[in-house]
């Protein structure tokens, strides 16, 4: 693969070692809740919904905040507050201290951080690697959680039963302190924000992401299909979970084993994804993998005891993942060469903001529709809706036709109102030499030779 400099590389090992920690510590909060405190179904349940949905409120205001400051820092400091809040819990347990409020409470602050942390690496992320090696970068990321996600939860599982409920508490909290080191590392200087952006912060840039989402022709459409699917995907997942593990009797470990082996196809995906967007091009991509990954999950709904239960959901599982994780890397680089370098951190956070959230809903939702016709029938009734959500995704976008009104922060130009951009940024009535030359979006190539995506 080709090299993408120094500064990736300490930014990728960092994330990796905050990766593998997260998928040792998967579902650490719950065995915690279960097997130290005794919770019930309904508290382990508002521990995932509520610090999900808590948190990504508490991250509204850190969107705008990020999005004029240097980014590292934010970094940085985002992996030192989870390593704080983390490590509190074994050190509440060992000391005999450890209450379900606790729990609640760090699990909001990682929530919230996380979210923040998300939205200052991405926006980070577009000023170290050129527009077009996005795909490659993205690429990584995906391989690494998908490896993450295959070896971290057997070894966290081994670890707990060895060494007790809280061990991968404490290993998820040690690779947020490495991370933070891993950042720190990185030496070459970042780009400063632009003299534009040092202004005083206004209510309307609290909402400043989610508008600019919704004004953009093609990501709103992307926003409302992602958002619609990830929370229709996650809130199947504990409806699941009961299924398998109650009235059709699986083991825990085929359990495990039914999910643990489809994974391999996250390391398909992101092997593929930028040999099959060379290949067929950006946007055909999004539509085709965008609309095919929703038509897995129903396939849920006809699961049975025996091995042909474990095949329905292994076969399952194994195309969705393989679609979404070709379907992921080349949204993100898509997102950040269709996203304003002044508007990226607040993007990303709008985004992930109403993603948790969506989610935390949802699955609250889909827990009661459970209650009411059984866990099969809910999921089965999120199958048949998810294969509504292909109609939400873009049509085909004739390049540059999309304008928009944009306010220019700019004051050295003169600018004292709003002004009609394409999907490029340049004014429109401009010079088409000037769009000629800047390439794609971002200032990328053009991908298989086809127009850039917009």
């Amino acid at each position: 693969m080709r090299n993408l400099g120094r500064t990736f590389g300490w930014l990728w090992a960092a994330y990796a070692v905050s990766a593998y920690g997260t998928g040792l510590g998967f579902g650490a909060f719950s065995v915690v809740a279960i097997e130290v405190l005794h919770a019930g179904s309904a508290e382990v349940a508002a521990l995932s919904s509520a610090g999900l949905a808590i948190g990504a409120l508490l991250a509204v205001p850190l969107g705008p905040w990020m999005e004029f400051r240097a980014k590292r820092p934010v970094m940085i400091a985002m992996d030192v507050v989870r390593f704080a809040a983390l490590v509190s819990i074994p050190c509440a347990y060992w000391l005999g201290a450890l209450s379900f409020a606790q729990l609640l409470v760090v699990s909001v602050v990682a929530a919230a951080a996380k979210i923040a942390f998300t939205a200052a690496s991405g926006a980070y992320l577009k000023t170290i690697v050129p527009a077009d090696r996005l795909l490659i970068a993205t690429s990584r990321f995906e391989s690494t959680t998908w490896s993450a996600t295959i070896i971290g939860p057997p070894l966290g599982g081994a670890a707990v039963g060895l060494l007790g409920p809280v061990t991968t508490v404490v290993f998820d909290a040690i690779s947020y302190l490495l991370s933070a080191l891993g950042v720190t590392a990185i030496r070459e200087p970042e780009e400063p924000p632009k003299p534009s952006a040092k202004r005083a912060r206004r209510w309307s840039d609290l909402v400043e992401g989610w508008r600019y989402i919704l004004a953009h022709r093609t990501l709103r459409r992307f926003f409302f299909n992602i958002v619609l699917v990830n929370a229709l995907i996650m809130a199947t997942e504990p409806l699941l979970s009961v299924l398998m593990l109650g009235p059709l009797g699986f083991p825990v470990w085929e359990y495990g084993l039914a999910f643990a082996v489809p994974c391999i196809g996250g390391l398909i995906g992101s092997r593929l994804a930028r040999r099959v967007a060379a290949r067929y091009g950006e946007r055909t991509v999004l539509r085709v993998f965008g609309a095919v990954r929703a038509c897995w999950p129903l396939g849920l709904a006809f699961i049975r005891p025996g091995l042909a239960g474990l095949v329905i959901v292994m076969a399952t599982e194994l195309g969705l993942i393989i679609c979404m994780s070709i379907f992921s890397p080349v949204f993100a680089a898509y997102r950040m060469n269709n996203t304003d370098a002044d508007r990226q951190a607040r993007v990303l956070a709008a985004w992930s903001i109403t993603t948790s959230t969506s989610i935390a809903v949802v699955t609250m939702l889909w827990g009661l529709v459970a209650e009411l016709t059984g866990p099969r029938a809910a999921i089965a009734l999120a199958g048949v809706l998810l294969l509504a959500t292909p109609f939400l995704l873009p049509r085909q976008p004739r390049p540059y036709s999309h304008t928009r009104w944009r306010y220019d922060d700019d004051r050295d130009r003169g600018s004292t109102g709003p002004r009609r951009v394409d999907d490029l940024g340049s004014p429109v009535g401009a010079d088409p030499r000037v769009r000629a030359v800047r390439g794609g979006p971002g200032g990328g190539a053009q991908v298989d030779g086809g127009p850039p995506a917009g």
